[in-house]
């Protein structure tokens, strides 16, 4: 099936929404490609970039390595990935500061629903996919409340804090960013951005190179030879997060990384005990917003279903 300029366009809004996501800390890239309904296929394409694709350019040409690599799709996605980091990036570190309570509350909402539309992929769900489920989210749950590592600057720490941080932004449920917060690598890279730190952003461009090229083999993997048992470890994964983007929080401890403030330590409250604006109604409305437009999208997409498998 071929796609047409609509269908690349819409790609690339998903992944508008993905680097959105991404800037967030608490919310994974990853979960918007499953909500979006191309998260298999970006695993597969990440998957598919291999040595043998140069000589498929020398022996068949450009085109035909483009069509094998997928880099229609590739291109649409990663550009909106980059339009999102450049455009968004300040409007949503502004909203998380200025109207924190709603915008998690938005985002608690759209991940509520995320469990729902991952869980309903499997067909029959048994005891182990039951197990799996509880594993995944208890792995999540833990990983989001460990305490930060102290900041480390070395080169080699550096590579394997790419290559895990970009790992944990093609989980559903795993954010990238906070991953970086809690190897205590988040410093040295952020202020290796503000000051044009060539050489640590080439060391952690390249952690994260291999470790997307190493992770998406492995994802493709497990989904191949263990689909069901794969969407209950994720599902699990998107619900341990919850813990994280819950809207009302007590701030415990903080650190000024550069000219940002960065939450190392906080506790979920209920609304009640919530010491600012609790904002209850409001926020509720807000979840159920997420919540809805995540059943809006699955509607949408039913009714103009894309190939997942779509060819260049």
């Amino acid at each position: 099936m071929q796609r047409s300029f609509l269908d690349y366009l819409k790609v690339t809004l998903k992944g508008m929404a993905m680097g959105a996501a991404d800037v967030v800390p608490g919310v994974s890239g990853g979960t918007i490609a499953f909500i979006s309904g191309i998260y298999e296929e970006l695993i597969s394409t990440i998957s598919g970039i291999k040595p043998s694709l140069l000589s498929t350019w020398k022996n068949d040409g450009f085109s035909e390595m483009w069509k094998e690599l997928n880099g229609n799709f590739i291109l649409a996605l990663f550009a909106g990935i980059l339009i999102s980091l450049f455009s968004l990036m300040r409007l949503a570190n502004y909203l998380l500061e200025t109207h924190p309570v709603l915008i998690w509350s938005f985002f608690f909402g759209l991940v509520l629903a995320s469990i729902w539309f991952v869980a309903k992929q499997i067909p029959k769900w048994n005891y182990k996919l039951f197990i799996a489920l509880i594993l995944g989210a208890a792995v999540a749950f833990y990983i989001v409340s460990l305490p930060p590592l102290s900041a480390n600057s070395s080169s080699l720490f550096l590579f394997f804090a790419g290559a895990i941080a970009v790992c944990a932004m093609i989980l559903p449920g795993i954010s990238g960013a906070f991953i970086l917060v809690l190897l205590g690598a988040y410093k040295s890279i952020t202020e290796a951005a503000h000051d044009f730190d060539i050489k640590t952003l080439a060391i952690v461009g390249v952690g994260a190179i291999f470790g997307l090229l190493t992770f998406s083999r492995v994802l493709k993997w497990l989904f191949v030879h263990y689909s069901n048992i794969t969407l209950a470890v994720l599902t699990g994964f998107i619900a341990g997060s919850l813990n994280k983007i819950w809207p009302w929080k007590e701030i415990l401890e903080t650190a000024i990384y550069g000219d940002k403030e960065v939450v190392l330590k906080e506790a979920s409250v209920l609304p009640w005990n919530f010491s600012g604006d609790p904002q209850t109604l409001w926020a509720i409305l807000l979840m159920l917003a997420g919540f809805l437009l995540i059943i809006v999208l699955e509607l949408v997409a039913n009714q103009n279903p894309e190939s997942a498998d779509a060819a260049n």
